[in-house]
């Protein structure tokens, strides 16, 4: 049985958007599997993160964006054409400033009291870090992502809510 349904998915949006939710979200309704672009560029080692060479990342990303079905996320923009170029549905995860401010410190605090798992660790350092990319991202990012996107327009779904796609999914799964 055919289906309309896309097996090469990019979300791409700022910290705090919920891409990571909407990743896993769909790779469960999809069974597809689904990989986080910060994991792209780290190699995540017990005694700290080694970020991975320009070569390694992209051969990485390029091992992905080849096989039959994937759901990648990230913020990333500048070096991810290949996912973008595969991808049969690009999700712009457009969410509220201000709804991302708050899910940021809400992520902080589960992480500083241990219910969330984090792939760093939690300071005031880093909280300070991800509301400045999180300003940089609305003032700066945004446009130039919008700007990368232009050739992919026929396959680019703006949303502002995460909930929208996976009921989306949801429906479209439910046909077949």
């Amino acid at each position: 049985m055919e289906t309309n349904l896309p097996n090469k998915i990019h979300i791409i949006g700022s910290i705090g958007s919920g891409k990571t939710t909407l990743a896993k979200e769909l790779s469960a309704q999809l069974n597809t599997p689904f990989y986080e672009l910060d994991n792209v560029v780290w190699k995540r080692r017990n005694n700290g993160d080694v970020r991975r060479t320009e070569q390694e990342r992209d051969d990485y990303l390029r091992s992905i964006v080849t096989n039959e079905k994937w759901i990648v996320e990230g913020v990333h923009h500048k070096w991810v054409s290949p996912s973008f170029h595969h991808a049969d549905l690009i999700i712009f995860l457009n969410t509220n400033i201000t709804k991302r401010k708050m899910r940021i410190m809400t992520r902080f605090i589960k992480q500083k009291i241990g219910v969330e798992k984090s792939n760093y660790k939690p300071s005031l350092k880093i909280l300070k870090d991800l509301y400045h990319y999180n300003t940089v991202f609305e003032n700066e990012s945004k446009s130039e992502i919008l700007n990368l996107l232009t050739p992919y327009n026929d396959k680019l779904k703006m949303i502002r809510n995460s909930s929208e796609v996976v009921e989306y999914f949801k429906k479209l799964t439910e046909k077949h």
